[in-house]
């Protein structure tokens, strides 16, 4: 036991635990010594007398009159009656202890708290010093630490009694999500109709931003142009009487990012596919992303006025990726369009509002309303400003709300065309002014009682962001997790697969098709050719997934994106040691011996044909740093061309061992001199790691 924690057992303070000690002979020297039992009992016993000659002076004042006599302090040795000679000592020893009471309180070591990953800064405002009085007493023994770094974990003691203060670091609790899209459970007869919430996809430059102008152009009135279309992110349109809301934000990647934060707001997803063209990579993207979000997808075949289109090839080779439209036998509608030529415009309007008949999509208009943040941003003049989807409820003019970790009260609310209205339904796009600050996309949108429970919740949760910061898992964590969900019955391991050309990938894909176990299935979430891409990740984080790639790297931003999502990147060369890896997945074995590390990359900006040295690559530095002797992989456009070792490292005409990242080098390999300008070299190490 401590001295501070059996002044706490005892009610007094920790100096009067360490005066007596030292008294009795017991070797403590502040607050946070530790004393053994035996100790421990012997001031225990002490302190008791004190309780004792209390109540005695409070039944038998008289004693106070009797003249104390030092000498007689240690008389008492058995248990006797109640005499003068007894009551003395207790008397004695009850009278300094009121005098130390009543001393100022300054030497008395203090309690503190923190929680365990704590910055200097944090871990100084508990000991209420300044993060400057903290970051000497680290340089005075031997540690530099800026006021944002984590506090050393080993000097926390030393300094926080410096200071005259005893911490308690304490683990941080897992945080709950930062929010969460709840489910809701309205009654039939609440639920009323409500119009269908759309997103358009595809690939680039097959024609999704002149389909999305076109549709917003033929619903509005004549005399509102030139100054309608205020683009807020989603915008409304009629189709038979009947409103239809268009998300404005073609691309998947916009669209997943919405559902990695909960954000399922698209009831109809329509897949554009010029007819010229075909299916082309991020068309396949699309299929991916919407198959994963489980929504009824469309397929418009738009640039049907163009000489080379063929519209029976585009629907022949959905069909290599899952999609079978009607014409084919399917349950996919299609149409063809040209979305330059307005036309089929119409016919495709006609077939969402015939799928949101059979749908019969409804929410209910009474509740507080809720909803999702679309786009946001700082605009001059009005401050943040962000838009809405309401999905549950109704929206009114001077509501309180939160969204994420910021609360605000609308102050004003506007529709797609930028009209002021007082208050908003079910899938109505809305802009509203109001917010204390920028909300990001994706955030869930939900009115509140009043300002103060807003802004309460709104702390609440940045103070989970700033917790689930430090408790954030590794891709190692949360691929434990995956093994842990794959050793129960009907488990399934979804994965993203990368590689360097088609015959690879088609071979992989047939391949991986073929492993299985009872009881459990390989689910191939998206397969593609070239390098691992930031959208990949983003896939996988929200269908958790297990990247793998073969011959193919990460980008940067890649690799970065998932360490901070602890989504598991795996590459490979060698195809059998992928399928291995793969299969010992599906069984919840698999336990890395070898992990690779990155040590640093460099981008080819100059080729340079040295004599007898060959070839020699001028290069900048982007992160990390290069190392002579190191293993580098030299990639082109994210493809593995050249797997081997760092020969030569020159800084100007000297030979180095090391270049750090913004530093300019010269770089060979060994025996191998087909570099150019452009590409990149991933300079690594591999180390041996224990299995478990």
């Amino acid at each position: 036991m401590r001295v501070y924690e059996l002044a706490r057992e005892l009610g007094v303070e920790s100096k009067d635990v360490l005066s007596l000690a030292e008294d009795l002979g017991i070797d403590v020297k502040t607050a946070s010594s530790g004393i053994d039992d035996e100790s421990t009992e012997l001031i225990r016993l002490a302190f008791a007398p004190d309780e004792e000659a209390a109540a005695v002076e409070e039944t038998e004042p008289a004693v106070e009159e009797t003249p104390s006599e030092p000498e007689t302090a240690d008389t008492p040795e058995t248990e006797a009656p109640v005499a003068d000679d007894d009551e003395e000592p207790e008397t004695l020893e009850a009278e300094p202890e009121d005098e130390i009471e009543e001393e100022p309180d300054t030497d008395d070591v203090e309690i503190a708290s923190i929680i365990e990953g704590a910055t200097v800064a944090e871990f100084a405002e508990a000991i209420e010093q300044s993060p400057g009085e903290v970051i000497k007493a680290l340089l005075d023994k031997g540690v530099p630490a800026g006021a944002q770094q984590t506090m050393p974990a080993d000097l926390i003691d030393d300094i926080a009694e410096s200071f005259g203060y005893i911490v308690e670091v304490t683990e941080p609790e897992a945080p709950p999500a930062v929010e969460e899209q709840p489910e809701f459970d309205d009654a039939e007869e609440d639920l009323t109709p409500r119009p269908p919430v759309v997103t358009v996809m595809g690939h680039v430059d097959h024609g999704k931003t002149t389909l999305l102008d076109t549709i917003r152009k033929a619903n509005v009135v004549e005399d509102e142009e030139g100054g309608i279309t205020q683009h807020i992110g989603a915008y409304q349109v009629e189709v038979n009487d009947r409103k239809v809301t268009f998300v404005d934000t073609p691309g998947h990647e916009a669209f997943t990012a919405l559902r990695a934060r909960g954000a399922n707001i698209t009831d109809i997803v329509v897949l554009v596919v010029a007819a010229d063209d075909g299916v082309m990579p991020q068309t396949i993207e699309a299929i991916s992303h919407a198959k994963a979000a489980g929504v009824k997808m469309i397929v418009a075949v738009n640039k049907m006025d163009l000489p080379g289109a063929d519209p029976l090839r585009v629907r022949t080779e959905l069909t290599n990726h899952g999609v079978v439209v009607e014409d084919l036998g399917g349950d996919v509608p299609s149409v063809e369009l040209s979305a330059i030529n307005d036309t089929g415009i119409d016919d495709l309007l006609e077939v969402i509002d015939l799928i949101a008949q059979l749908e019969d999509f409804r929410a209910n208009a009474k509740p507080r309303a809720t909803g999702v943040v679309v786009e946001a941003q700082l605009e001059v003049g009005r401050g943040p400003v962000a838009s809405v989807i309401i999905q549950r409820g109704t929206l009114k003019q001077g509501d309180a709300f939160v969204a994420g970790p910021i609360s605000g009260r609308v102050r004003a609310l506007m529709n797609d065309q930028g009209d002021r209205i007082e208050q908003a339904s079910p899938s109505d796009p809305v802009q509203i002014m109001g917010w204390d600050d920028v909300p990001a996309a994706g955030d869930f949108f939900e009115v509140q009682k009043n300002d103060r429970e807003a802004r309460k919740i709104a702390d609440e949760r940045q103070e989970e962001m700033r917790q689930e910061a430090h408790a954030a898992p590794s891709a190692r964590d949360r691929l434990q997790g995956l093994l842990d969900q794959l050793r129960s019955e009907d488990a399934t391991l979804n994965v993203i697969v990368k590689a360097d050309a088609q015959g690879s990938l088609e071979a992989l894909r047939e391949s991986i098709a073929k492993i299985e176990r009872e009881g459990g299935k390989i689910q191939i979430v998206h397969t593609a050719v070239g390098g691992i891409s930031e959208n990949d990740v983003t896939l996988a984080e929200v269908t958790d997934a297990v990247i793998v790639g073969f011959n193919v790297r990460p980008e940067p931003k890649a690799r970065r994106a998932a360490e901070e999502a602890g989504v598991e990147v795996r590459t490979y060369g060698v195809i059998y040691e992928l399928l291995d890896e793969i299969e010992q997945l599906l069984v919840g074995q698999l336990a890395p011996d070898r992990e690779e590390v990155v040590l640093g990359t460099a981008e080819v900006r100059a080729i340079f044909k040295v004599p007898r040295a060959g070839t020699i690559a001028g290069c900048y530095v982007l992160e990390g740093m290069v190392q002579r002797g190191a293993k580098a992989r030299l990639l082109r456009d994210g493809v593995v061309v050249h797997d081997g070792v760092v020969s030569s490292l020159k800084r100007f005409k000297d030979d180095v061992r090391e270049v750090q990242s913004g530093f300019e080098c010269g770089m060979g390999f060994e025996d191998y001199n087909d570099i150019k300008e452009g590409d990149n070299i991933e300079v690594y190490t591999v180390r041996e790691v224990a299995r478990t």
